[in-house]
């Protein structure tokens, strides 16, 4: 990747993350933690990889992306805002009742959304259904989709991967958030679903690993995942919860809760921005 763009990209994960921040603290609630670990993997989709129009939200051709790890809509949002999707002054009424941005994705209510999710496993099965139709309707547009590590916990995710290779859906990527912790501590100690990537290959995926914070690394795991044929791709991105913020990386305690304002500053000051 030239560096020009690397930095440029960078730059907007920078933005991205100053987003989430922004928003779980005016809310007083949310998810930092799993937000801040995907950033720069959303950054890439929607910045780089996705073909989208943010003049034209519901275009029957554009690329599509389910976030199947819902309780992350502030990393969503965010990129979506910093796409112009909506303006950024949204960001600050997260969670709010009269607020198109909602603790989890709104299909119906926001800009951008591909679509609603929050219930754990679900996302994917519907990444699975919307890339089928691409194929039925004999349509180019990919669909993306995340989960996270603890939500591969889930029968349903597994399910789905039985069901995408079986059709072979090869415009699917699920990109799989390997932060290593969930709600209640390190993943593998809660219940544990390694290794994905001798999984995902027995269920006859192609299987890609990267950086989840290298542009690079990403822009190559993406083109390998565009130039595999027959098979849908499991992007294994090793990635750090609450990445960019000291206080809050490799903490699970960050997975599902607000800073404070003193936090919230420092969090702020240590991305190059200025909280309010």
């Amino acid at each position: 990747m030239v560096k020009e763009k690397k930095t440029y990209l960078e730059d907007v994960a920078r933005r991205v993350r100053l987003g989430i921040l922004d928003g779980v603290f005016h809310a007083k609630s949310g998810h930092p933690g799993g937000s801040l670990s995907i950033a720069d993997i959303l950054t890439y989709l929607y910045f780089e990889e996705m073909r989208i129009d943010p003049e034209r939200p519901k275009w029957e051709d554009r690329d599509r992306f389910v976030l199947s790890k819902g309780h992350a809509a502030p990393a969503l949002y965010a990129t979506l805002a910093a796409r112009g999707y909506f303006p950024w002054e949204e960001l600050s009424t997260l969670r709010q009742i009269t607020s198109r941005l909602q603790g989890h994705p709104d299909m119906k209510g926001t800009p951008g959304v591909d679509m609603s999710t929050g219930s754990l496993g679900l996302g994917i099965s519907a990444a699975c259904g919307m890339a089928l139709t691409a194929k039925y309707l004999k349509k180019e547009f990919r669909v993306y989709t995340a989960i996270g590590d603890g939500e591969s916990e889930e029968g349903q995710v597994w399910e789905a991967a039985m069901f995408a290779a079986h059709y072979g859906l090869d415009n699917l990527v699920a990109v799989v958030d390997w932060n290593g912790l969930q709600i209640d501590g390190a993943v593998t100690d809660v219940m544990n679903p390694t290794p994905h990537d001798e999984k995902f290959r027995a269920f006859g995926w192609n299987v890609v690993t990267c950086d989840a914070h290298d542009f690079d690394e990403i822009e190559a795991a993406f083109a390998a995942a565009r130039a595999c044929k027959g098979k849908p791709t499991a992007m294994i991105a090793r990635s750090v919860k609450g990445k960019g913020v000291s206080y809050m990386e490799h903490q699970c305690g960050w997975h599902g809760q607000a800073p404070k304002e003193e936090q919230y500053l420092q969090a702020v000051a240590e991305l190059g921005g200025e909280g309010k």
